[in-house]
C-alpha cells in the first residue's frame, strides 16, 4: 500500500476488523513484540529458512481452519508466542548488512548508515550518499526497503525513501505538506506525501 509501512497496513487491518492473517518478513527484529501485539501470525527474519517458512504457512492454514471469522479481538501471548519473541531477541543484528550499489560499472558495498536517500526514477532505483550516487540491483523500492531499518529509513513518498537522520532542512509548502532538503552535496529536495506528513510532524514535534 503506497505511503504506508507494513506495520501501518497491519494496524489498519486490525482497526477495520478485517479477517486476515499477517506474517512479517524482514531483515530486522526491532518490532517483533509490536508484531505480536497486533496479532501477527509470525515474524520471519531474513534470510528465511525454507522449513521455517513451511511451518509458518501451516500455522496460517490451521488458523483459517479453526478460528472463528468473528474472533477479531486481542489475544493474550501464549507460551509459544513468548518463546518465539525470545528467539527473535536472541538473534538481534549487531550491524545491518551493507547494500550493493552499482557505480561507474563497479559494485560497491555500501554501509546503510551512509545512505542519505533512495529514489525511483524511470524504473531505476538511485541510492545517494554524501559523496556518490549509484543504482540498486533491487527490482522495486519495496524489495530494497525490506532490507533497511524501518525506524531509520522512511518511505516519505511512493518514489522516495529517506534516512531520517540525514535531513538537513524541512521546507513547508502552501498545501501543508513538506519538502525535505537532504544532507547530500546537491541538497536534493524530496517531497513528503500527505500520508507521511502527519507521521513526520509527530516525530519531529512540528
Amino acid at each position: 500500500m503506497p505511503g504506508l509501512t507494513g506495520f501501518e497496513v497491519a494496524r489498519e487491518l486490525v482497526n477495520q476488523n478485517t479477517e486476515s492473517q499477517v506474517v512479517f518478513v524482514t531483515a530486522y527484529d526491532h518490532y517483533a513484540i509490536e508484531a505480536f501485539e497486533i496479532n501477527a501470525v509470525d515474524y520471519l527474519l531474513k534470510p528465511v529458512e525454507p522449513l521455517r517458512l513451511r511451518h509458518t504457512l501451516e500455522r496460517v492454514q490451521n488458523i483459517r481452519r479453526h478460528d472463528s471469522p468473528n474472533d477479531t479481538g486481542p489475544k493474550s501471548f501464549t507460551a509459544k508466542d513468548l518463546e518465539r519473541i525470545g528467539e527473535f531477541m536472541d538473534k538481534r543484528y549487531s550491524r545491518p548488512d551493507p547494500i550493493a550499489v552499482k557505480v561507474a560499472g563497479k559494485l560497491i558495498l555500501l554501509p546503510t548508515d551512509d545512505i542519505i536517500f533512495i529514489s525511483l526514477e524511470n524504473d531505476a532505483i538511485e541510492i545517494a550518499t554524501r559523496d556518490l550516487r549509484g543504482l540498486s540491483n533491487c527490482r522495486t523500492l519495496d524489495e530494497l526497503q525490506s532490507n533497511l531499518d524501518p525506524s531509520v529509513f522512511w518511505r516519505v513518498h511512493r518514489s522516495h525513501i529517506v534516512n531520517i537522520h540525514k535531513i538537513k532542512e524541512i521546507v513547508p509548502r502552501l498545501s501543508r505538506n513538506y519538502v525535505l532538503k537532504m544532507a547530500d552535496q546537491k541538497r536534493t529536495q524530496i517531497p513528503v506525501s500527505r500520508t507521511q506528513t502527519k507521521r513526520l510532524r509527530e516525530y519531529l514535534k512540528l
